[in-house]
């Protein structure tokens, strides 16, 4: 099959489907947000982006509003549509069921229980289906969700505000603030846009943080938040714990054999324990602790914690993206560094940030 050849206009619709699905991103886990755009002689006649908490999908809500005239239509969806039961029927079978000449995906869904299925339903159907438009931005979008169905884990972004020589506070430890308002609002964007933020007990400890999101129209668009604690040392009577039935989620992920009255006291205040095993050193790993945040569907986790917690994730290899926002100020070399020690005795093994977005080719390399 010769590869599709696809017009500006084409380039434009399957555009505004991505800015559809990157409108509910952090709100639609497990699910990964998905746009979809019903056009007919030039005349949009449906929208639909995947709903907060994962239903309904984008492709039967655009079909609603397209509703008859989608029969003959054109549809541009940023994933590939879904192709088995689950809680919903396939997207698959509406488009079909609504008569359409031409759907447009964007990128292959490699979730096994789709993973080109779903094209290939739709072409017995005798649909004329065009893969691979925007196919980068695509993947760019759906990093988190792609990043569980292969790996098993969220898609991690860690975030750092940081002096020009890297430092995360001074001597003393003071930190606030080190970059100004316009890098906070952004920060909180982020919460926004993720499906869960994580921190180290140490941070939760001395900081006695909420970790949501307190941008104006964006209120309640809260990330769950997760605290690593192997020893469970989150007081019940912290922002965290206290807010957890009511401002947002807030689970811990701690040592299998933590204590039971501990995690009691913080499940009777609506915080979720999840429960790892120890490595070698009788620590708790953050690879198994991805491994269990992934297991109740996060799709993409947001690190903030400090220097302990990034370093541990930079020297597992598990951070996928890195937000950094340079503030114009020298703290000096007494001051908290944002990153520990990794090991680097020589440059060749030196971690290297690519800028920009890297998730297609990552996908491309992993897969």
């Amino acid at each position: 099959m010769t590869d599709p050849v696809f017009s500006d206009t084409d380039h434009g619709h399957m555009q505004a489907a991505l800015g559809l699905a990157r409108r509910n991103l952090g709100r639609v886990w497990p699910n990964p947000s998905v746009g979809c755009i019903v056009v007919k002689d030039g005349i949009v006649l449906g929208r639909g982006v995947t709903a907060p908490g994962g239903r309904p999908h984008g492709e039967p809500q655009a079909l609603a509003q397209a509703g008859d005239g989608a029969r003959g239509a054109t549809a541009y969806v940023s994933l590939e549509p879904c192709n088995h039961h689950g809680k919903t029927p396939p997207c698959s079978e509406a488009l079909i069921d609504a008569g359409l000449n031409r759907i447009v995906v964007a990128c292959e869904d490699p979730d096994p229980r789709v993973s080109g299925g779903g094209i290939r339903r739709l072409r017995e159907a005798g649909i004329r289906v065009d893969v691979g438009l925007c196919a980068d931005d695509a993947l760019d979008v759906n990093f988190g969700f792609i990043t569980r169905i292969l790996h098993g884990r969220p898609g991690v972004t860690l975030k750092l505000a940081t002096s020009l020589d890297a430092r995360v506070a001074t001597s003393t430890g003071h930190s606030q603030w080190i970059t100004g308002p316009e890098s906070r609002a952004r920060g909180h964007l982020l919460r926004a846009n993720h499906d869960a933020i994580l921190v180290g007990i140490g941070t939760a400890l001395a900081d006695d943080p909420e970790l949501t999101c307190r941008l104006p129209g964006l209120e309640g668009a809260n990330p769950v938040r997760i605290v690593l604690d192997s020893a469970l040392r989150l007081p019940v009577t912290s922002k965290l714990a206290q807010g957890a039935a009511s401002v947002a989620p807030t689970w811990v992920v701690t040592l299998a054999g933590a204590d039971p009255e501990r995690a009691a006291a913080l499940e009777a205040h609506g915080v979720r324990i999840l429960r790892v095993d120890a490595d070698e050193a009788g620590r708790l790993p953050v690879a198994a602790s991805l491994t269990a945040i992934a297991g109740q569907g996060i799709t993409r986790l947001l690190i903030e914690g400090g220097p302990t917690v990034a370093t541990a994730f930079l020297k597992a290899g598990l951070v996928d993206r890195v937000e950094w926002f340079r503030a114009p100020m020298l703290i000096g070399g007494d001051g908290l560094p944002a990153v520990g020690g990794l090991g680097v005795d020589v440059l060749d093994r030196a971690l290297r940030l690519s800028p920009g977005r890297d998730s297609a080719e990552h996908h491309r390399r992993s897969g």
